[in-house]
């Protein structure tokens, strides 16, 4: 049995969109994993009686306008005030029991973010399809930013104060959960990931989630934050491929000027001599721009530091 500290303020916090036939037994099921914790529903336009259910049940409504959940995101960590921030979908996929576990862990060895890696059983409640992309994503992130998570696109995790009010939350749709790991990765924050069950969507409950399309924009965001994060490896990279194809254009015709003395292909002389130059400048880009992320990498670990831990230690249980 884990007990929290009676002086820790808690906030769950679910994002939902036409949740309504699941929001109810999220609220209760998180009210009875901790009954100190306020409960927090973000509704983003839903078109059912999700924010109906969730007043219901318990919890505290607030609207979100901009759609998508990186939008929902943005707006938690801004609007609600607490030490841990137990984030959660709104789909009854979850396990509100673990809630304890994942909080304890947290604020015992003082990380600041952990997250519910899925478990399942069923087939249905994570699809082959779903399973292959995070795992072929999570490998796509690790190979970039080192050493990541099992799960990565886990809906279900636990973050400090510190996490919640240094997060710079530029995603706007499913998107967001790559970020939230690359954030944690990047700053070299203490982390840490917990099985959890995950179990199907209950009858009436529709995923919001296009395994495609989303895919597509969860790939699209890791290059994007590769480029901002590590921008001396993105243009060093794209300079070696320029680098290469010049190289590979200019050899053909080096053989033709030593065999014959001339120079026929002077369109393909001007692309090697573009592709060149073309790389050198992509490699001085990554270089200052290299210089620019760890100035602003330096401003954004002060103002993580200027937030204090929770200290487990100092308050009663």
């Amino acid at each position: 049995m884990v007990t929290l500290p009676a002086s820790l303020q808690i906030a769950v916090v679910i994002p939902c969109y036409n949740e309504g036939a699941t929001i109810a037994t999220v609220v209760r099921d998180f009210r009875a994993a901790i009954p100190t914790a306020s409960i927090i529903a973000f509704d983003n336009n839903s078109t059912d009686n999700t924010a109906e259910a969730a007043r219901s049940a318990g919890a505290r409504v607030i609207s979100v306008p901009l759609q998508g959940k990186g939008n929902v995101v943005r707006r938690m960590f801004a609007d609600v005030d607490a030490d841990v921030y137990v984030m959660v979908d709104g789909d009854a996929t979850y396990d509100a029991q673990a809630a304890p576990l994942l909080i304890d862990r947290l604020i015992r060895h003082g990380l600041d973010m952990v997250v519910g890696s899925r478990l399942s059983e069923e087939r249905a409640a994570y699809r082959l399809g779903h399973r292959f992309g995070n795992v072929l994503l999570t490998q796509c992130a690790a190979s970039i930013f080192g050493k990541t998570f099992k799960d990565m696109l886990s809906g279900y995790r636990v973050f400090s104060r510190r996490y919640a009010k240094t997060f710079p939350a530029h995603s706007a749709g499913f998107e967001i959960e790559t970020e939230l790991a690359v954030h944690a990765l990047s700053m070299r924050m203490p982390v840490a990931e917990i099985d959890t069950s995950y179990k199907s969507r209950p009858e009436g409950s529709v995923s919001k989630l296009n395994t495609y399309r989303d895919g597509f924009r969860i790939f699209t965001t890791i290059m994007k934050l590769f480029k901002s994060e590590r921008p001396f490896a993105f243009f060093f990279s794209c300079s070696l491929i320029c680098f290469a194809l010049a190289i590979g254009l200019a050899v053909p015709v080096f053989e033709t000027y030593l065999a014959t003395g001339l120079v026929p292909r002077i369109p393909t002389v001007v692309l090697c001599s573009g592709l060149s130059l073309l790389g050198v400048i992509l490699l001085t880009g990554g270089i200052v721009l290299d210089t620019v992320t760890h100035g602003r990498n330096e401003a954004k670990r002060l103002s993580y530091l200027a937030i204090p831990r929770f200290d487990a230690d100092a308050v009663e249980t």
